[in-house]
């Protein structure tokens, strides 16, 4: 602790609740740390357990050791996903979430002491790491009850774990505090994350132990904080390096909201038994739709989640430089069902090179923990939200370097839409759009429905099920952000339009008109944005769409000397849709852009974005967006 102590400069109040811990660990390897993380006798199985003002105890978390790392699983379902309602604004600087005093009608202060005098009569573990990865992150600390070790594995691996040896005297940009029982003792059960902001200091407070909302995305805020500051962005996105098997390379930046594809944008596709590829079936006929491809293209990932878009590595003009933000991904498998489902992925979580973390996954103690084996849910369903932790250098073929951004992507969820049950599920597999539209996409994120990855507030779900769309909101980072809609909006603008040698395409999942696709329209279209080098598209090679919110849509889509069903690019063709079906959805999604976009007509709003926006409120055509926005 004195080494600490030293060599942390910290505020008064945290130095002296350290001081006042009964132990205090500040682990040296990553092996000590996991050790920690089945309690002090180091079994095979291990409860984080709290007592309760009224005599009662909790079981926070239920930890199993595997042959292959710990499978920590919650006893309940609502911790096993992120609450998207969970963010709290204690301090007085600019924001749209919602504010403590506002939401508790008291200050965050005596609750900020109450949990610093809670964690000073705890065992406590502190461990240093860089939010927002090892190379170019902040160095940042995390205090946390020493039964929660498991906790700080996963921060660590996903962060980059440090020791005190390898920084210099520091102050750090951010803490991580994690108070569990206050869950209980002070917001009725709910999942509450409290962010503490100053010019030199981002403080969160998790009051639960679902890294989710904390050891991940708290500290995608506290990145989102210092680039605000500073003038760049993290963004909520993944990247991979795609080689043809003619040997050309195009850098795919993929975004989207929460289940929008982004994990899915770095897996290989996926093929039938007699390598076939189901691009889609029908879900009024139940007809399939495969494709022949003899040779898929070789994927090197490059960011999973949180990319870096730092200030100090944009050395290309006219294009996007990113590295990862962090040093190990939290990746979302619930796509994985069965053996065989994504072979290099399994190896590499069954056969890692050092134990790791899994979330909602069933687990024996001294067997293998399997990926597939996903915990069920208390209504006997498997939990839609199984992860695991998992360091980048144990990805295969995985990118270290910064790489320059060639197209961008942007994945959302769609419902299926018939002439019977009209939706906003119109998309064709992939259009070309201006960067004005693409930061119109970007602004508005739609969740769509059934997303794996967070549970929905009551407003939320009343929304999608009724067909409606929920809106996650500006670069689909916003969940994350703690300042203000209208500042993040700017921010991304200039950043879009710096970047005037990238092309801009959106792609759907799950449907495209009647036919379920899952991911297969993303990943084909993948392949053929990289055939193309890089999405080049001669202007005759594309037209206008139906709806306008859809940019462009190529005239045909051809790989392996194979065209695509014309019908999967312009959907209102397809006889199960039609013109009349099309049109309702397509106008479902154009007032729901137009509702969502009028709040950011203010004052405040770049000027070119005001000229965005009025196009959309006016039904413009995709020639007036390009016109403020030239296409490469």
């Amino acid at each position: 602790m004195e080494e600490l102590l030293a060599k942390v400069s910290l505020p008064p109040a945290v130095k002296a609740a350290i001081e006042a811990a009964p132990s205090v660990v500040v682990p040296r390897t990553r092996a000590e740390l996991f050790e920690l993380s089945l309690g002090p006798d180091g079994g095979d199985r291990f409860d984080v357990v709290y007592p309760l003002p009224d005599g009662s105890t909790i079981v926070e978390a239920e930890i199993v050791r595997g042959r292959n790392g710990i499978a920590v699983n919650y006893p309940e379902d609502y911790m096993r996903r992120r609450d998207p309602d969970c963010m709290r604004i204690a301090d007085p600087r600019p924001t749209d979430k919602p504010r403590y005093e506002d939401v508790y009608g008291a200050p965050f202060a005596p609750v900020k002491q109450e949990t610093l005098d809670w964690l000073a009569t705890q065992d406590l573990i502190v461990v240093p790491f860089k939010a927002g990865g090892l190379t170019y992150g902040s160095p940042s600390l995390a205090i946390v009850p020493a039964n929660t070790a498991f906790f700080a594995t996963a921060l660590v691996d996903l962060q980059g774990f440090v020791t005190l040896d390898e920084l210099e005297p520091y102050a750090p940009r951010s803490i991580l505090y994690a108070a569990p029982p206050f869950r209980h003792t002070h917001y009725k059960g709910r999942q509450v994350v409290v962010h503490d902001r100053s010019e030199t200091l981002h403080e969160i407070y998790a009051y639960n132990l679902y890294p989710g909302p904390s050891a991940k995305k708290g500290v995608f805020s506290a990145l989102l904080d210092i680039g605000e500051q500073e003038g760049w962005i993290t963004a909520h996105a993944s990247s991979v390096r795609v080689t043809t098997p003619y040997e050309n390379e195009t850098i795919i930046m993929h975004e989207g909201a929460s289940g929008g594809g982004k994990s899915e944008m770095c897996q290989d596709i996926r093929r039938q038994d007699d390598g076939r590829i189901l691009l889609g079936t029908n879900v009024v006929t139940d007809e399939p739709y495969f494709i022949n491809l003899s040779e898929a293209s070789r994927l090197a990932p490059v960011t999973d989640d949180m990319t870096l878009c730092h200030k100090d590595i944009q050395t290309v003009d006219g294009q996007l430089v990113v590295a990862d933000a962090e040093d190990g991904w939290f990746v979302r498998v619930d796509g994985m069902q069965h053996y065989g489902d994504d072979p290099h992925f399994e190896r590499a979580c069954i056969e890692p090179d050092a134990p790791l973390v899994f979330f909602s996954i069933q687990g024996t103690p001294g067997a293998t923990i399997l990926p597939w084996e996903h915990s069920l849910d208390s209504n006997g369903k498997r939990c839609p939200n199984p992860r695991v932790v998992i360091p980048r250098h144990m990805i295969k073929d995985v990118v270290d370097e910064p790489m320059a951004i060639d197209v961008r992507t942007f994945g959302v969820r769609m419902p299926a839409c018939t002439r019977e049950k009209p939706s906003y599920g119109v998309m064709g597999m992939m259009h070309v759009v201006p960067a004005s539209l693409a930061w119109l996409w970007r602004l508005i994120a739609p969740r769509g429905d059934k997303n794996p990855s967070i549970g929905e507030s009551k407003d939320d779900v009343k929304k999608l099920k009724h067909g409606g769309l929920v809106s996650e909101g500006v670069g689909s980072y916003w969940p994350f952000s703690t300042g203000t809609k209208v500042a993040a909006a700017n921010l991304l603008l200039r950043q879009l339009v710096a970047a005037d040698r990238t092309r801009y395409v959106l792609t759907p999942n799950q449907h495209i008109g009647a036919y379920k696709v899952g991911f297969a329209a993303e990943w084909l279209t993948r392949e053929y944005l990289a055939r193309r080098g890089g999405g080049k598209f001669p202007k005759d090679r594309l037209t206008p769409a139906r709806c306008a919110l859809f940019g462009y849509t190529p005239t045909e889509v051809k790989l392996d000397g194979q065209l695509v069903r014309p019908t999967f690019l312009q959907p209102q063709n397809q006889s199960q849709v039609g013109l009349e079906a099309y049109d309702a959805g397509a106008q479902t999604l154009v007032e729901f852009f137009k509702e969502e976009l009028k709040q950011y007509l203010t004052d405040e709003l770049d000027p070119l974005g005001r000229e965005i926006i009025e196009t959309c409120l006016r039904d413009g055509t995709v020639e007036d967006y390009e016109k403020l926005t030239p296409m490469p």
